[in-house]
């Protein structure tokens, strides 16, 4: 695993732990008999894991200015929700209600779990900013009442890296003079030179560190974005408050709008051309 350079430090220690508890486990079971092997390896040198990211608001209303359907939609769900990258495919219609999301499942690489905790399994309140997009989303799709919310060409819930690939990227990094994608730019009279305007592209996650950052910017106490967030790792007497605060998310949520709604940015966009990367 070290040598394919795909894990840094931090996963290796993740992977070492859950083969540690493996064989801790097969022992309780009768199924092993010895010292726990795992234990005394040492990790090898990789690289340190990088330094996470953050989506500004400006950043975020950006980027969905920049791309095109449904993409945008999308980023505005990973933003405003938080929702993680396997939460994001897992979104169902049958799931979206009255101003709310519930997440009920997590799809990677195809294969549908429970989310990540317990207290993953929860409804997230919807802005209006999102809910606006969500309906428009739904319009262009036939009004479904079922299925999941972004589907793919067959009808499953499409990975969002496919969008990435297809849609994002050749979206956000164009040429800050022609306006072309990188990807199309070749030889052209000029050299490519990035258009500093559009948000580098940080991952999925970044936009879950994002909702939380912004929330904590505008004075959302920390226990709120651990609901919103639905975040396990809570102290017991954090997690006893957090099951009331329900009306306390809502009322964080409608901050977040109102905070977009005082957001004003003029980005730079692509020319109509990268539009038509549908």
């Amino acid at each position: 695993m070290a040598k394919t350079n795909r894990f840094n430090i931090n996963s290796l220690k993740h992977i070492k732990s859950f083969l540690s508890g493996i064989f801790r486990l097969a022992a309780q079971q009768g199924y092993y008999e010895g010292a726990n092997p795992v234990r005394e390896t040492s990790l090898p040198q990789v690289r340190q894991a990088d330094e996470t990211y953050a989506y500004s608001l400006e950043e975020v209303l950006t980027m969905i200015d920049a791309v095109p359907e449904p993409a945008s939609t999308l980023i505005a769900a990973a933003a405003f929700t938080g929702a993680r990258r396997g939460e994001l495919r897992g979104m169902f219609w049958e799931n979206y209600s009255e101003g709310e999301l519930l997440i009920a499942r997590s799809i990677w690489n195809g294969i549908t779990t429970d989310p990540k905790s317990r207290k993953s399994k929860a409804p997230i309140p919807i802005i209006p900013k999102l809910t606006a997009k969500l309906e428009a989303h739904r319009a262009s799709l036939g009004k479904p009442k079922v299925g999941p919310i972004f589907p793919n060409a067959a009808g499953n819930a499409i990975d969002p890296d496919s969008l990435l690939r297809r849609a994002i990227l050749p979206a956000l990094e164009v040429c800050e003079i022609c306006s072309k994608p990188e990807s199309e730019h070749g030889r052209a009279i000029h050299e490519y030179e990035r258009n500093k305007v559009l948000p580098a592209w940080r991952g999925w996650h970044a936009f879950r560190r994002g909702l939380a950052t912004n929330l904590n910017r505008l004075g959302v106490d920390d226990l709120v974005i651990q609901r919103i967030l639905r975040h396990s790792n809570v102290a017991v007497t954090q997690a006893c408050y957090i099951k009331t605060v329900s009306e306390d998310a809502k009322a964080a949520m409608q901050k977040l709008e109102t905070a977009l709604n005082d957001t004003y940015v003029t980005p730079r966009l692509p020319s109509p051309g990268t539009k038509g990367i549908m």
